[in-house]
């Protein structure tokens, strides 16, 4: 027997071509596991709702204080607003959105499909600072509204989540903002003009364990697509993934010890791909890396890769351009990683600081593993808005480093960081078009010696 002969008889090529279409599918059904995995976690399983989300299906669930380094589910969660968050069943019909009139303050409802992917929103740049009650639609409901009820886009998969922001300015602005959250209300469509209470229902299913199944996240993957199905326009690449059991109505199970093998490989290591990627897509200016334009509704696009690591892994949604754009950063000018060992500048002079609308706001969060940091003056952010800042000739320098600083004008304008590795995003609301477009240049961090 040669030895092409033997390399032949010995080669699994069924094992790896699981293991290729796996990879493929993996990125292409990410949002399906992860917002499985979030759904359960925020509707199902009892936890302190001061900190994560939890409420029932088609109720909000609200962020009544400013989320801190005690929230650690990931999604690099922002400290400017306070969240509203609610998971929407669209599969007995439309869901009406009721929000209030939200006068001199932004505000945002960033609503997603299964996918991670937008699809509508509601909020200061889309709706104004009227009242207004807007139905989300799921995918095959065909009817009349009632007079009042304004549709939206449609959904593109019969669940949905909502990711609402409100301003807030500080402690004192707490009462003025949960005030305005108690207006944001959920009603389905066939209680509209009912005093009916809106049903309890935490009924969603618990994914499959990752601790204890090899093949875990593939069968959370097909029932959650069997659940939400992609668009028919995908049928061709989904086709492919059935081929190793993968998508819509799949039984993983059914599958070959080889092709088992294969997809167990290629889930573990597609899963690691994309944590890394996360950081490493779009174009970096200045050490500051900004998202790639399809973000927000990267699959609209066909950019799973995008869809998959930034947008749903790195910050659950995104949302769409327009409406915010997040630099962020895990290196320096000089391209080396941000670390707590070392001592770093951000200085804005007034030509380069963020250019937002009017409304609109910017800030500096860190990061560490996708959540807010533990420090001892309990900052997470600086901003335009942050109080006490010492600004000169309208320009802000920003001091980022572990230890506090002894220098009370450095101390002022220090954002802390932890000991070891972190990363930095910047928030742009309302950005102006040279934000987005991606022309406006940010400083780098600047290494002190």
């Amino acid at each position: 027997m040669t030895e092409q002969q033997a390399d032949k008889e010995t080669f699994d090529w069924e094992r790896t071509y699981a293991y290729s279409v796996g990879m493929q599918a993996y990125v292409f059904g990410f949002p399906w596991v992860y917002f499985s995995e979030l759904r359960h976690q925020w509707v199902v399983v009892e936890h302190d709702p001061e900190t994560t989300p939890y409420a029932p299906l088609n109720y909000f669930w609200h962020a009544r204080n400013l989320i801190n380094a005690d929230y650690t589910d990931g999604g690099s969660p922002n400290n400017d607003t306070l969240y509203s968050i609610a998971w929407v069943d669209l599969r007995q019909g439309p869901v009406v959105l009721s929000v209030p009139a939200v006068v001199n303050r932004y505000f945002t409802m960033e609503i997603a499909g299964m996918d991670s992917d937008n699809f509508a929103y509601v909020g200061t740049r889309t709706t104004g600072e009227v009242a207004g009650n807007y139905a989300i639609i799921g995918p095959d409901w065909h009817g009349t509204l009632p007079d009042g009820v304004a549709p939206l886009p449609q959904a593109h998969t019969p669940f949905a989540l909502i990711v609402g922001r409100t301003l807030i300015d500080g402690k004192l602005d707490l009462d003025a903002v949960r005030a305005l959250q108690d207006q944001y209300l959920l009603r389905p469509l066939s209680l509209w003009g009912t005093s009916a209470e809106v049903p309890i229902d935490r009924d969603v299913p618990k994914p499959f364990s990752r601790n204890d199944d090899p093949l875990a996240d593939w069968k959370t993957m097909n029932r959650a697509m069997s659940e939400s199905p992609p668009g028919h326009r995908l049928d061709p690449l989904l086709a492919q993934f059935a081929e190793v059991h993968v998508g819509p109505w799949q039984d993983v199970e059914l599958a070959s010890e080889a092709t088992k093998a294969g997809l167990a490989q290629a889930a573990s290591d597609a899963r690691l791909m994309l944590d890394h990627a996360s950081g490493a897509l779009g174009t970096t200016i200045n050490g500051w890396t900004f998202p790639p334009l399809t973000i927000g509704r990267a699959g609209a696009h066909d950019d799973f890769l995008v869809r998959a690591s930034p947008q749903c892994m790195g910050g659950i949604v995104y949302n769409d351009l327009e409406e915010a754009v997040y630099p962020y950063a895990y290196r320096d000018a000089e391209g080396e990683p941000l670390s707590g060992a070392y001592r770093y500048t951000l200085e804005f002079s007034e030509a380069d600081l963020p250019p937002v609308k009017d409304g609109g706001f910017w800030s500096v969060t860190l990061y560490a593993n996708y959540n807010l940091v533990h420090n001892p003056i309990n900052r997470y952010s600086i901003g335009n808005r942050t109080a006490g800042l010492n600004w000169v000739d309208g320009g802000l320098t920003i001091y980022i480093q572990h230890d506090r600083p002894t220098d009370p004008v450095q101390l002022r304008n220090w954002l802390p960081a932890p000991v070891g590795t972190f990363d930095l995003k910047m928030r742009c609301y309302l950005p102006a078009p040279e934000i987005f477009n991606q022309v406006w240049k940010p400083p780098g961090l600047t290494r002190q010696a």
